[in-house]
C-alpha cells in the first residue's frame, strides 16, 4: 500500500515540465491522494497550470490536489519534496547580452553566466534547510553541475540532481537501428560530460554494431543530414564530432556531452558545421534561432490547450508516463520501490579517480533506505586527463569563486578554463576578460548576485605602490 507525499515545485511555471510532473504523478498509484504545491514569482503563468493540472486531473479521475502560491517559503511547508526546476536564465538580462555582443561570447566552458542560478539554487535549499530540513531536494535546473556541489557544502539540505543528457542513448540507438527498449547501458562522468562504458543490445555487447555503422553506413548518413537537416532537427548525438571523439578516447559521448569537444572543432561557422552538422551544434549562430523557435511553438501549442476549456487535456497530454526520473524516485524513497536512476551526487568512491566530495553523473540503485551507489570501473586514463580531470577543475574553480567572491577568479577562469569547450571562442587577452568581468559585475541587473564579488588586493599589494629609489 502506497503513501501519500507533499511535493513542491519551484519553478512550476515552466508549462510543460510541470505537465509532465502532474501526469507522472497521477499515473502513479502508491502516490494517490498526494498534495502539490505550485510555486513561481510569474502569477499568470503560475494560474495557468494550476487550471491546467486541476483540469488534467478532473478528466482523468485522480485523487491529487493542489495549491498554488508565490511565497517560497510558504510552499515549503511540510514538504517531503521540494523540485527545484527554477531558473534566472529565462529572465530578460538585456546588460549580459549588450556584453556579449561588445566582447564576444567569452565564457567558453567556464559558465559564468550561471553565477545567478547558483545563488537562486542556494537560497532555495537554505530555504528548504529551515521550513523542511527533513524534505529531499531534488534539482532539476541548470547549473546541476556547479550548483549542486555547492549545495551540499553550504547546507546540509539531502539533494539529488537530474539531467535529461544519458537519454541520448535513445537517439544512437535509433540511428543504429535497433529497439531502445532492448538497450542497456552504463554512462558515468560529470554532469554534460558522460560516456558510455557499458552498451548492450539484447544482452549483448553493441559496441561492434556501432563500429559497422561508422565504417559502412556513417559517410552516407552525414550527406544526408547536410541534405535533409529539417528532416533530423536539431540532434547531433551522432555527428562527425561525437564519432571523432569515440575514436580519440573508446568510448562514446552521448548527450550533453556531444555539445563539447575542443575548441579545433568550433573555429568558425563553416569547421562547426563539418564536424557537427547542418546547425553548427548547440549554441551556433545556426543553431540558436531554430531552438528557439521550437521552444516557442511549443510553448504556443500548449498555450493553445490551456485556454480553451473545451479542449481535452487528455488529447493534449496523453496518460502516459514520462521519462523524467523525479516521481520513480519520489516512489522510491517513499514506497520502497527500489529503482536504477541516474543522478549527480558526490561521488564517494564510486568512480576510481574521482575525489568523494565531487559531485558525479552516476548509476545510483534508489529504496527507502536511501541511495546505494553502484561501484564503477575507472574510465580511460587519457579521458580523464584531457576531459574528465579539466571539468572538475572547472566546476570546483566556479564553486570556489562563488563562495568567496574573488572576482579575480572569474577573470582567470575566461583565459584558462578552455581545454573542453561547450560554448564559442574564449577570451583571447587579459584586457578582453577583465573588462567583461568588471563590466558584467557593474551591471544593476546582475545586482542580486554579483554585488558578492569584490577585486582582492593581496597582503603585499603595498609593494607595488613603494617609490622607485
Amino acid at each position: 500500500m502506497g503513501r501519500p507525499v507533499k511535493v513542491t515545485v519551484i519553478g512550476a511555471g515552466s508549462v510543460q515540465f510541470s505537465i509532465g510532473v502532474v501526469k507522472d504523478l497521477c499515473l502513479t498509484e502508491n502516490l494517490a491522494g498526494s498534495h502539490v504545491t505550485l510555486m513561481d514569482i510569474d502569477e499568470e503563468r503560475l494560474e495557468t497550470i494550476h487550471k491546467l493540472a486541476e483540469r488534467y486531473v478532473k478528466e482523468l479521475g485522480g485523487s491529487l490536489t493542489f495549491d498554488r502560491t508565490t511565497d517560497r517559503r510558504r510552499a515549503l511547508q511540510d514538504a517531503d519534496f521540494v523540485i527545484n526546476t527554477a531558473g534566472k536564465e529565462r529572465m530578460p538580462r538585456e546588460g549580459r547580452r549588450a556584453l556579449f555582443e561588445k566582447y564576444g561570447r567569452v565564457a567558453g566552458n567556464f559558465h559564468v553566466g550561471y553565477m545567478y542560478n547558483m545563488a537562486l539554487m542556494l537560497d532555495i535549499a537554505r530555504d528548504v534547510e529551515a521550513v523542511c530540513p527533513d524534505a529531499w531536494l531534488i534539482q532539476s535546473g541548470n547549473p546541476v553541475r556547479e550548483g549542486v556541489p555547492l549545495v551540499t557544502r553550504e547546507t546540509g539540505v539531502k539533494i539529488i540532481g537530474l539531467c535529461h543528457g544519458h537519454y541520448g542513448y535513445i537517439n544512437v540507438a535509433k540511428t543504429l537501428g535497433l529497439d531502445p527498449d532492448k538497450v542497456s547501458w552504463t554512462a558515468p562522468g560529470l554532469n554534460h560530460c558522460i560516456w558510455l562504458t557499458d552498451f548492450r543490445y539484447e544482452g549483448e555487447d553493441a559496441y561492434p554494431i556501432l563500429d559497422r555503422w561508422i565504417e559502412n553506413e556513417a559517410e552516407a548518413y552525414w550527406r544526408d543530414r547536410e541534405a535533409n537537416r529539417d528532416k533530423y532537427g536539431l540532434e547531433d548525438q551522432m555527428s562527425r564530432m561525437v564519432i571523432d571523439q569515440y575514436r580519440k578516447f573508446g568510448l562514446l559521448p552521448i548527450g550533453d556531452t556531444t555539445r563539447g569537444g575542443g575548441w579545433w572543432y568550433k573555429t568558425d561557422i563553416d569547421t562547426r558545421v563539418f564536424w557537427y552538422g547542418p546547425y553548427g551544434g548547440f549554441g551556433s549562430e545556426l543553431h540558436r534561432e531554430p531552438w528557439h523557435a521550437s521552444l516557442a511553438k511549443r510553448l504556443e501549442e500548449i498555450h493553445e490547450v490551456t485556454s480553451d476549456p473545451s479542449r481535452s487535456v487528455l488529447e493534449a497530454f496523453p496518460p502516459v508516463k514520462t521519462r523524467e526520473q523525479q516521481i520513480p524516485i519520489i516512489d522510491a524513497l517513499t514506497n520502497d520501490v527500489a529503482g536504477l536512476f541516474q543522478i549527480n551526487v558526490p561521488n564517494q568512491g564510486a568512480l576510481p579517480g574521482v575525489p568523494d566530495h565531487v559531485v558525479t553523473e552516476l548509476p545510483v540503485i534508489i529504496d527507502k533506505a536511501g541511495l546505494h551507489r553502484i561501484q564503477l570501473d575507472p574510465l580511460p586514463n587519457k579521458l580523464m586527463l584531457e576531459v574528465i580531470q579539466p571539468h572538475i577543475l572547472g566546476i570546483e574553480w566556479g564553486v570556489e569563486a562563488y563562495v568567496t567572491g574573488d572576482a579575480e577568479m572569474l577573470v582567470d577562469a575566461l583565459l584558462m578554463l578552455n581545454a573542453y569547450d561547450h560554448g564559442g571562442p574564449t577570451a583571447t587577452s587579459h584586457a578582453q576578460a577583465r573588462g567583461f568581468i568588471e563590466e558584467l559585475l557593474a551591471l544593476p541587473d546582475e545586482q542580486d548576485w554579483a554585488g558578492q564579488f569584490s577585486w582582492r588586493q593581496p597582503s603585499w599589494a603595498h609593494v607595488l605602490k613603494r617609490p622607485a629609489q
